[in-house]
């Protein structure tokens, strides 16, 4: 039986060449249309975690050292009022399962939201005000700064005297430390607007609407922000104090009343709720810059 070995030899297609490293190689178009090879994503994904883990190289050390501090460093003593960070988290996690943290974090959010809010409308109004009008300025700038160089604590008795012990003077006091940082942040947003925009927008016969809608609050956005963010902190770290004094909820109430029962863990767990909680608001207050100030991204974008 003969077996008949048929040989076949391929011709290339007229016009291409065969190239056996097209698979591998990345012209720019398919760069730009977003499709990328194994090694380039895992390049990618390690470098995100390197940066990530050496931007958190401090944290961790910190939390490594609250662990293990407490246990193999300090006296027997000292652990009972400084107890290891997995006892803090355990206590958190009863706290947690019991519903307590949930309603402490809803009763301080709730009085911050609304103290915040307030002092965010009036003091970028006013501000914006004060900035625009040079007499507004002269007149109110006194007693302006004779107000933002009292401590709000300082102030907290007489808020408590005239509105009570209530939800209106911890939302009152708030409101009054938030409204410093926004208001000063506004102002000076206003008064750096580059005075070249300003000309040019008149010139084109804006009129003063329009001059704030498209020039004014765009160019001082930025610089508006900072001082939000810094009335977010103070926001928080205000009312926690507040909620130290004649509450009944709230993680300062929280912080106190587990200190004065002696459960230590617990104190800990309120602390540690309340710099999650604003960072949280920090995160947050920066992504809202990002979006209002996106414009600027885009003009740099376009500018390079």
């Amino acid at each position: 039986m003969t077996t008949t070995l048929i040989h076949t030899e391929a011709t290339p297609t007229a016009g291409k060449e065969s190239n056996p490293t097209a698979a591998v190689e990345r012209s720019p178009q398919d760069a730009a249309d977003g499709t990328t090879t194994v090694p380039g994503r895992v390049r990618r994904v390690a470098a995100a975690a390197g940066s990530l883990l050496w931007k958190s190289a401090a944290i961790l050390a910190f939390l490594a050292l609250w662990e293990l501090g407490p246990t193999y460093l300090a006296s027997p003593s000292t652990r009972v009022f400084l107890p290891p960070l997995h006892e803090v988290l355990l206590a958190w996690g009863k706290l947690f399962e019991a519903g307590t943290i949930q309603g402490h974090i809803a009763a301080s959010l709730t009085r911050s939201v609304a103290g915040f809010g307030a002092a965010l409308v009036a003091g970028v109004s006013l501000g914006l005000l004060i900035a625009w009008y040079g007499r507004l300025n002269s007149v109110l700038n006194p007693l302006l700064e004779l107000f933002r160089n009292t401590a709000a604590l300082a102030l907290l008795p007489v808020f408590t005297l005239l509105l009570g012990i209530g939800e209106e003077s911890k939302i009152s006091i708030v409101a009054y430390a938030a409204f410093f940082p926004v208001l000063l942040n506004t102002i000076a947003g206003v008064k750096t607007v580059d005075p070249l925009l300003i000309r040019a927008a008149r010139s084109l016969g804006l009129n003063s609407f329009r001059l704030f809608q498209k020039v004014i609050l765009p160019s001082a956005v930025p610089t508006i922000f900072t001082g939000i963010r810094m009335a977010g902190t103070a926001s928080i770290l205000v009312l926690i104090a507040a909620e130290m004094v004649g509450a009944k909820a709230g993680l300062g109430y929280l912080i106190v009343n587990a200190q004065s029962s002696f459960l230590i863990p617990d104190m800990y767990a309120g602390i540690l709720t309340v710099s999650l909680l604003g960072l949280g608001v920090n995160f947050l207050l920066v992504a809202l810059e990002r979006h209002f100030s996106r414009w600027r991204t885009a003009v740099g974008a376009a500018a390079s």
